[in-house]
Order: C-alpha cells, then structure tokens, then sequence
C-alpha cells in the first residue's frame, strides 16, 4: 500500500510538473521569442498593410478575382490543387499538392484546361504559357510566379489598368526577387506587391 501511495504521489507530482513546464511555461516562452524583432512578421503571419488596413499576407498568395472576367487588370498567382475551378482561387485556411502523378489523365486534363483559359486570358498562343502557370505547387498557396509568368501577363494587365506596359514592366521589375545568395533558386515575382503597385500607380 505505501508502494502504491508512493508511486501516485510521486505521478501527480510529474503531471503537475509537466502542466506547468509544457503548459504554460513552454507557450510563454514560444510566444516571448515571437515578439523579438525580427521575428515578429513571421509570427503574425507576414500579414501586408496598407492604410492601416490588412490587404494580405506576403507568404501566403490567394489568386486575385476580377469583377468582370472580360475585363481583368490583376495580375495572378499560380493554380490551387484545392480550388474548385481550374483556375479559380485557392482556400487560404488549407493547403496541399493534388498528389497526382505526372501520368494522370485527371491532372493533364487540368493541365490543358488551364493552357487553354490562360492563353485565351492574355491572348496568346497556349504554346506561350510558362509551366507554372497551369501546375499547381506543393501547397498551392505560393505568393510568388516566374518572369516569365508575370510577363505574360503584363500586355492585359497595361491595357486594362490604362497604364503602359513600360510602367507595368518597372512594377514586375521593383517585385522580382534574385536568386538566393546569388545561386539558390530561381528569380521570382511577388504578385501582391505587383498588384498594390498597379492599384497606386492608377491613382
């Protein structure tokens, strides 16, 4: 009996430990480190301001909608495996790849459906249409596209804002990202801060 009696104290001891230590002390130490700065814009979510209102987040892209599909002045993000249209706007509270092979008919219709909308959008070929344009990513989120994406783009996105397509290059040129450390990666385009750029420059 005093071996069981031991051995209960000696437990609740332990839980009572492990509640304060990975409870609360735990949290408040996660949430402190949060606040260094630095750190913080990450820990709130890299949300993007401007007046003061939050207009999104510069690490999670969700794909512009137009008002009037005819006329369209955005420029926009990769595809979403999640959206229920081929290239209709991804669900920003969930992310996640299609997990189909390169062989599937399913994704190689998707595929060719979104050539084929893209190229009718900016009134060019489908042979025209960079890759990134019609394959979704991993998490189908991604705030950024190609050059070669954002230029496509730049010839609709000029004649529906009204501004010249010199003025559109300069914005996709201020929103290119170098390669990392000079060689990691490959060049990309923030398409939110593309779009903010043509909405100031418009007025």
């Amino acid at each position: 009996m005093k071996v069981l009696y031991k051995q209960s104290i000696a437990g609740l001891k332990m839980l009572l430990v492990l509640t304060v230590l990975l409870g609360v002390v735990y949290p408040l130490a996660v949430w402190a480190v949060a606040r260094i700065p630095g750190l913080s814009d990450n820990a709130e979510g890299s949300i993007v301001t401007q007046n003061g209102q939050a207009v999104g987040s510069s690490l999670i892209g969700v794909d512009p909608v137009a008002k009037d599909p005819a006329h369209d002045p955005f420029f926009h993000n990769r595809p979403s495996a999640g959206s229920k249209d081929p290239l209709g706007p991804g669900d920003p509270s969930t992310s996640g790849a299609s997990n189909k092979g390169t062989a599937n008919e399913d994704l190689l219709a998707t595929v060719k459906q979104r050539q084929d909308l893209i190229a009718k959008r900016e009134g060019v070929d489908a042979s025209k249409v960079p890759a990134d344009a019609v394959t979704a990513s991993a998490s189908g989120l991604d705030p950024q596209i190609s050059p070669a994406f954002a230029e496509l783009q730049v010839p609709r996105v000029a004649r529906e804002t009204g501004l010249s397509e010199d003025a559109v290059r300069t914005i996709v040129a201020d929103n290119t990202t170098g390669r990392g450390i000079g060689v990691l990666g490959d060049p990309a385009v923030d398409v939110l801060g593309m779009n903010l750029a043509v909405a100031a420059a418009r007025h």
